[in-house]
């Protein structure tokens, strides 16, 4: 057990009250929960089964008065001419028609594995120049293309936009981002991409976290209950495993595969610190080595304090205002705590929330026992 010199004083728990509520509640689920088995479609995917990403340019139109202004994006005329060229449309030379209905706007959407001809798509719409809103605009027909050039999605549809925006005479008002918006099932796939799935004579399962140990087992299991040899742990993230060559047999080896529950590594000793929200994790392997510490803070208060200077009455004199600074330097007292060999997260948290420690706090002591090689865990600081 670790000696501490312990000030409980209502100052410390106030000031550490944020911090034992994040650190505590981790301590506490950390403490109750233990390992369990997940399923293995949980914790990897398939080689070659991936979504696509898909990207279009297009026109809005139909807006309320909330359109691009033409003089400061001129690609949207250039659209719009470009548009109605199609449709035997031709615009005299010279002629720059003030729009505010028309706005252009970037296309992005998801192509999923195994897509077919004939599904539909949820499609984002994002204003690319200085639309104020996309509410109650309609997408003109837009081809989605993929990294390779193709037209993979065709989109069209009414846009739905959750933001709004309201302007009056020198005041204005805005929710959420009007300039934003998405149409449900608005593009149809109109290419599908091909899948390494079915090729070959064995499937490469990727594991999310790369972990040897979680590999071995995930190895191991299908080699127990499917037959010998049937799996080989590649690396930390990969299990190759035979599978069937004809495409039906092989959708059932993988539905059978997905069923198995493995039981995870164990994730290395590590402290993950957000540095901007003053949130921080530590982990449950987290150990600290014999070490003395002790963390104060050094105020400095200059407070400027005018006075009045009366002259005395027929002297001649003005009255003037005579500048005066109070200066006061002050420093936290805090008392030093000492962690014995090996102490677990449970002592860490105890410790520093027995000096009230604030999260910057924790953090300057976390890299001060790292840089003394004191800490046992990788700190990561983001």
């Amino acid at each position: 057990m670790m000696k501490l010199f312990r000030r409980k004083t209502g100052l410390f728990r106030r000031r550490g009250l944020r911090l034992r509520i994040i650190l505590l509640l981790l301590t506490g689920m950390l403490a109750s929960t233990s390992v369990s088995a997940e399923r293995l479609k949980d914790i990897a995917s398939i080689a070659g089964v991936r979504s696509n990403q898909l990207v279009g340019y297009g026109l809005v139109v139909g807006l309320d008065g909330t359109g691009d202004q033409t003089t400061q994006a001129p690609f949207t005329i250039q659209s719009l001419k470009s548009m109605l060229s199609k449709f035997g449309i031709t615009m005299p030379p010279g002629v720059r028609p003030q729009l505010k209905n028309v706005a252009a706007v970037s296309l992005h959407a998801e192509l999923p594995a195994f897509a077919k001809p004939g599904q539909t798509l949820d499609v984002t719409v994002s204003s690319i120049a200085n639309s104020k809103s996309l509410r109650g605009g309609t997408l003109l027909m837009a081809p989605l293309k993929g990294v390779d050039g193709k037209v993979y999605a065709i989109a069209q549809g009414n846009v739905v936009v959750g933001g709004f925006g309201v302007s009056g005479d020198g005041s204005s008002i805005t929710v959420n981002v009007p300039s934003v918006g998405r149409i449900a099932n608005g593009a149809t796939v109109e290419r599908s991409v091909q899948s390494s799935f079915t090729q070959g004579n064995s499937v490469v399962l990727n594991l999310h976290q790369a972990d040897f140990t979680t590999a071995n087992r995930v190895a191991q299991e299908i080699n127990k209950r499917i037959g010998d040899a049937t799996a080989q742990a590649i690396d930390a993230a990969s299990v190759k495993v035979n599978a069937p060559r004809d495409p039906a047999q092989r959708v059932a080896f993988m539905s059978l595969l997905e069923t198995f529950e493995i039981t995870p590594g164990e994730a290395p000793a590590k402290i993950v610190v957000n540095s901007r929200t003053g949130t921080i994790i530590i982990g449950q392997h987290v150990r600290v080595m014999p070490a003395a510490i002790t963390h104060g803070s050094l105020t400095v208060t200059i407070a400027a304090r005018p006075e009045v200077s009366q002259p005395a009455p027929l002297s001649g004199g003005q009255t003037v205002v005579v500048p005066r600074t109070d200066i006061a330097v002050s420093e936290d007292t805090k008392p030093m705590f000492l962690f014995d060999p090996g102490v677990s997260l449970n002592d860490i948290v105890q410790a520093i929330n027995d000096v009230g420690a604030t999260p910057s706090d924790l953090i300057a002591i976390l890299e001060a026992l790292k840089e003394s090689g004191a800490l046992r865990a990788n700190l990561m600081i983001i």
